[in-house]
């Protein structure tokens, strides 16, 4: 984050948008790198050397393979966009593939024993090298190429930590039994996958194409901002669930239990913040990072109410893949891709805002349709899930309501920010004091926990 704030004020947005450019081809074939065999690994019970070997050196196939369909394919990417220094940003950045290759299976085991710790502390070094990396790029004058240094510094600080800490060393020892059963899971994933991250990107592409690399870079900006606090937690409650869960998929009442208790306690946490981030954006956005960003945070709103969704729909996902029905999760994947045709033709047509409109549209669609199939056999449907969700959108929205106009004050923005975050931090706490909502609770105590653990140390 702080890097970012950094970078930003010292590039441009149309340098912003061409690194995004690139990412879309990249986030598309990584999907390919993965497979899905991870997940496979992780829901089974007992994970041999050969299981571990097998994924390391299929990884390591297909990444090279992705790798050389990007680096043929760059001059292509370049002429639809109309941009020739697409063809080395996508050649160099693409290594990212081979990189991450490298710590999938690394990662696996971590997950899989769930020691998240470890794999902080390879994340920490990572971002912070990387993050010095990218900043004496940019005040050097390297332009874009900063934003390049800095994503691939990082992906490569994070796995030579990975090797360093988990000290796992592949051998030749492979298995065709073991293909076979990953294989067999993971297929449906990999494909889900695929749609997923072909349609998040595609969004990229529209404005990319349709608009102009400086409000690609705008809008990917606002998507970083989002993408802070909501992608981050979906990834933290889909690496972390996912295994636990797993481990309980055989006792029904202390699944479904674990199931609502984390999806009350991520979405009242999401929301709040979500949502209070939208509602201070504008003067979020200026303050960190200039007005020359003033279009992002635009955006900003519309995609902090459409991302407060997503916690929701991987803990769903989830639990879908925790019960063995990688066919449901593809199919739901299908069905989801082309609703979310709308949006991005209304993107093309119409208007980007109309476009962020409708993916909120396509998000509560999307949850009845993951809710439905995710609970249905587990007796936790759709209804029952909005009634849990329903009091901590009710906390969030009225936040989000008492800071919002707070921006039309004839005041500098940079004694409006001060007096929102105030304001809406008062309103916070003297509401869920006052109704001492359980999930507020649960919160408070692990705070108070880690807190009083901080203090003795």
């Amino acid at each position: 984050f702080l890097v970012g704030l950094v970078l930003a004020r010292i590039l441009s947005p149309d340098e912003y948008g061409l690194i995004g450019i690139v990412t879309i081809f990249t986030t598309i074939l990584l999907g390919f790198v993965d497979s899905g065999f991870a997940s496979a690994l992780i829901r089974k019970k007992i994970v041999t050397k050969e299981d571990y070997n097998t994924l390391f050196f299929f990884n390591m196939v297909a990444s090279v393979m992705m790798y050389l369909l990007l680096f043929v394919g760059a001059p292509l990417i370049a002429n639809f966009f109309g941009r020739p220094q697409l063809v080395s940003l996508a050649r160099v950045t693409g290594l990212l593939l081979i990189i991450q290759a490298f710590s999938i299976v690394q990662n696996t085991i971590l997950v899989k024993r769930i020691d998240f710790k470890t794999r902080t502390k390879c994340s920490v070094i990572g971002a912070v090298g990387s993050g010095i990396i990218g900043i004496g790029m940019a005040l050097m004058g390297y332009g874009v190429w900063s934003l390049v240094g800095q994503q691939l510094s990082q992906q490569l600080l994070f796995t030579a930590s990975l090797w360093f800490f988990n000290r796992w060393i592949p051998t030749f020892k492979l298995s065709r039994e073991s293909l076979k059963y990953m294989w067999g899971f993971g297929w449906k994933l990999m494909l889900s996958g695929f749609l997923d991250r072909l349609w998040a990107q595609l969004y990229q592409a529209v404005v990319g194409k349709f608009y102009n690399p400086s409000t690609l870079g705008q809008y990917t900006r606002s998507k970083e901002y989002a993408n802070l606090f909501s992608s981050n937690l979906t990834a933290i409650v889909q690496r972390v669930t996912y295994p636990v869960l797993a481990e309980v998929q055989d006792d029904k009442q202390r699944l479904v239990a674990g199931y609502r208790r984390i999806i009350k306690t991520a979405m009242f946490v999401t929301a709040v913040f979500m949502l209070s981030l939208g509602a201070v954006s504008e003067p979020l956005i200026y303050c960190l990072i200039g007005p020359q960003w003033h279009m992002a945070a635009t955006f900003l709103p519309l995609i902090c109410i459409s991302m407060s969704l997503y916690p929701l729909h991987a803990i769903n996902l989830n639990m879908l893949k925790v019960q063995g029905r990688s066919d449901l999760f593809l199919y739901l994947e299908i069905v989801k891709k082309v609703i979310a045709i709308g949006p991005i033709c209304l993107g093309i047509f119409v208007d980007i805002y109309w476009m962020l409109v409708g993916s909120i549209i396509t998000g509560i669609i999307a949850f009845f349709l993951n809710t439905y199939y995710s609970g249905k056999s587990l007796h936790y449907t759709s209804w029952k899930q909005l009634k849990d969700i329903a009091p901590s959108y009710g906390i969030a929205t009225l936040v989000a309501v008492s800071v919002y106009f707070l921006k039309y004050l004839p005041l500098s923005y940079w004694a409006i920010l001060p007096i929102q975050i105030v304001i809406g931090a008062a309103v916070f706490f003297l509401v869920c004091e006052k109704t001492q909502m359980k999930e507020y609770v649960a919160v408070k105590e692990i705070a108070v926990h880690y807190i009083s653990k901080l203090k003795k140390k």
